[in-house]
C-alpha cells in the first residue's frame, strides 16, 4: 500500500479497475488462484486526484475561525464548490467492484467501523481535555466522520443503483426533493442524500470518460472556468452570501427558501459543482509526481488533522489579527498544506496504522474450501 509504483504512461495501458477507496487503500489479493496474479499496477492520476482534495480539505478547515473576512470567505467558497463532492465522486468510480471481493466486503468493518468508534471516542475525549462538555453520541458522527459514515451506507447502496436503469436521474430526484425535508445528522443522512449524484455519478463513470478530457483544447477551457468560478467566488463572498448550501445538508426550510428557490439553488450548486469538478480533472497531472505517493494515505491525513486543526482553535492560534486578510489566508493554506503533506507521509501511517487500519481477520469466517 505504502509503496511507490511506477507506471507506464496511461496512452500505453488501459486503466487498472477501480478497487480502492478514495481515502485508503484495500490492497486485498483473489483467493484460490494459481498461479498467483501478478501484482497490480497503480494508476497515478488518481493518487494526485486524491492528494490535492485532501490538502483542499485541511485549507477549508484551517480557514473557518477568518471567515468574516472576504479574501478567507472567497477561498472557502472556491473550495466547498467541489472539493467534497469531487471526492465522492471518486469513492463512487472507485465503488464500483467493491462487492466483488469477499475481503472487501469484509473491510466495511475494519476500514469503516472499527476507526469510525474509535476517532468518535477519540475527539470525544479531545474536546473535553480543552474545556468542552463530555459528549459523544455514536449515531451523530463528529465533525469529520461524517464522510466515513456516508461511504458505509453510499456502497451498501451500491448494487441498488448498479441494477438500476436510469440511476443518475433517478439519484437526482432523490437529491432534490431530499431538500424538502428536514433530515436528522443522525447516522449521516442529510449528507447521504445531499451528496448521493455524485457518488452515482462515480459509479457510472468510465476510464474513457477520464481520457475524453486529457485533451490540450479541454485543458484551457477548464482552467478558464476555475478562473471565472474565483471570480465568482469572491462575488459571493462579497455579497454576504449564506454558507451552509455548500455543506449539502441543509432543508430549504432551514436556509430560508422556498420550494422554487430551494430547487433552484441546488440545481445551481449540482452544476456548478460537476462543472468544476471536471475541470480540476482535467488540469490534473496523470502522470506520476512528487504527491503520487502521499495520495495513497489520504485516509491519515483526513481523520488525523482534524486534530490539530481543533487545537489550533481552541488555542486561538488562528485569531490573531495579521491572519485575518490576504496575507493571513496566504499564510493559513500554506501551513495547512504542509500539514497535509506531514499527515500522508509514511511514517504516520506507521504510528497511527494499527489504530484506523486494524487487522480483523480473526474476526471472519474462512471462506468455504479454504
Amino acid at each position: 500500500m505504502t509503496d511507490t509504483r511506477t507506471p507506464p504512461p496511461i496512452a500505453a495501458e488501459p486503466w487498472p479497475k477501480p478497487v480502492a477507496s478514495p481515502l485508503w487503500d484495500e490492497n486485498t489479493s483473489p483467493e484460490g488462484l494459481q498461479p498467483p496474479p501478478q501484482k497490480r499496477v497503480r494508476e497515478p492520476y488518481l493518487d494526485n486526484v486524491k492528494f490535492l482534495l485532501i490538502a483542499l480539505v485541511v485549507v477549508g478547515h484551517s480557514l473557518v475561525p477568518t471567515l468574516k473576512t472576504n479574501s478567507s470567505s472567497s477561498l472557502y467558497i472556491f473550495i466547498y464548490t467541489f472539493h467534497m463532492p469531487l471526492f465522492v465522486i471518486i469513492s463512487g468510480y472507485l465503488s464500483k467492484n467493491f462487492w466483488n471481493s469477499t475481503a472487501k466486503v469484509n473491510k466495511l468493518v475494519d476500514t469503516f467501523v472499527v476507526p469510525y468508534v474509535i476517532v468518535e471516542v477519540g475527539y470525544a475525549a479531545l474536546r473535553f481535555a480543552v474545556g468542552q462538555k463530555w459528549s459523544l453520541t455514536i449515531i451523530d458522527p463528529a465533525w469529520l466522520n461524517w464522510y466515513l459514515l456516508a461511504l458505509l451506507f453510499w456502497r451498501l447502496s451500491t448494487p441498488v443503483w448498479g441494477r438500476m436503469k436510469y440511476s443518475i436521474p433517478v439519484a437526482i430526484v432523490i437529491y432534490l426533493f431530499a431538500g424538502f425535508s428536514q433530515i436528522s445528522g443522525d447516522f449521516s443522512m442529510d449528507r447521504f442524500f445531499g451528496l448521493l449524484p455524485f457518488f452515482v455519478i462515480g459509479l457510472w463513470l468510465k476510464p474513457e470518460h477520464f481520457e475524453l478530457i486529457n485533451r490540450r483544447w479541454i485543458k484551457i477551457v477548464a482552467a478558464v472556468v476555475l478562473v471565472g468560478a474565483a471570480g465568482a467566488a469572491m462575488f459571493l463572498s462579497w455579497r454576504g452570501v449564506s454558507l451552509d448550501p455548500l455543506y449539502f445538508k441543509h432543508s430549504y426550510k432551514d436556509l430560508g427558501l422556498n420550494w422554487w428557490k430551494g430547487l433552484g439553488m441546488r440545481s445551481a450548486l449540482l452544476v456548478a459543482a460537476l462543472t468544476m469538478s471536471a475541470a480540476v480533472l482535467a488540469l490534473v497531472p496523470r502522470r506520476e509526481t512528487w504527491f503520487t505517493d502521499l495520495g495513497t494515505r489520504t485516509l491519515y491525513c483526513y481523520l488525523l488533522h482534524g486534530i490539530i486543526v481543533l487545537v489550533a482553535k481552541d488555542q486561538g492560534w488562528l485569531d490573531f489579527p495579521w491572519l485575518h486578510g490576504p496575507l493571513g489566508v496566504l499564510a493559513i493554506s500554506s501551513s495547512a498544506f504542509a500539514l497535509a503533506i506531514v499527515l500522508c507521509l509514511p511514517e504516520t501511517r506507521t504510528v497511527f496504522k494499527w489504530m484506523l487500519e486494524p487487522k480483523l481477520t480473526w474476526l471472519y469466517r474462512r471462506p468455504s474450501g479454504s
